[in-house]
């Protein structure tokens, strides 16, 4: 799966349908759900998705003890416990429930964020909010990352 990347701004129409930005719904064509699964995210008023191979292993990590911190195995929980699957109608459209929309108060537009395997869907003006502060966050702590060794799984290159 090619990473999700950018960020993309539709309209949500009156029923609550939004189309999801094309290069998001193409990183999941070939996964079991022709959907997305979307949850409330915990720490903003903004949702989180993924595809269904995301899902099934954030499932099958609370069956292995081993796999998550008694902490990582609430959320994860409590994700599963919110998920809602939502199926792509025939333009690539998603139907947010109330209770989501609710979370992230979306009304008239989302901004539709990539996240690598996940996206997060905002209110544009909380997002643009959120977006600034984290610059300038990252800014003031002169933070930096460090990669390690990118290539195959295990550090081989």
């Amino acid at each position: 799966m090619a990473p999700l990347i950018g960020r993309h701004t539709n309209k949500i129409d009156a029923k609550g349908r939004v189309s999801v930005p094309k290069p998001f719904r193409a990183s999941f064509t070939d996964q079991d759900f022709p959907g997305i699964y979307v949850y409330p995210r915990f720490q903003e008023p903004a949702l989180e998705a993924c595809g269904s191979d995301y899902m099934v292993r954030l499932s099958e990590s609370l069956e292995d003890p081993a796999a998550l911190t008694d902490e990582q195995r609430l959320v994860a929980a409590a994700i599963l416990d919110y998920v809602h699957p939502l199926a792509f109608d025939p333009e690539g459209r998603v139907a947010l429930p109330q209770e989501l929309l609710d979370h992230a108060q979306l009304s008239k537009n989302a901004v539709f964020v990539g996240k690598g395997e996940r996206f997060h869907i905002w209110q544009p003006e909380a997002y643009d909010a959120h977006r600034q502060a984290t610059f300038e966050n990252a800014a003031k702590h002169n933070v930096t990352m460090a990669l390690g060794r990118l290539g195959k799984p295990g550090g081989g290159a």
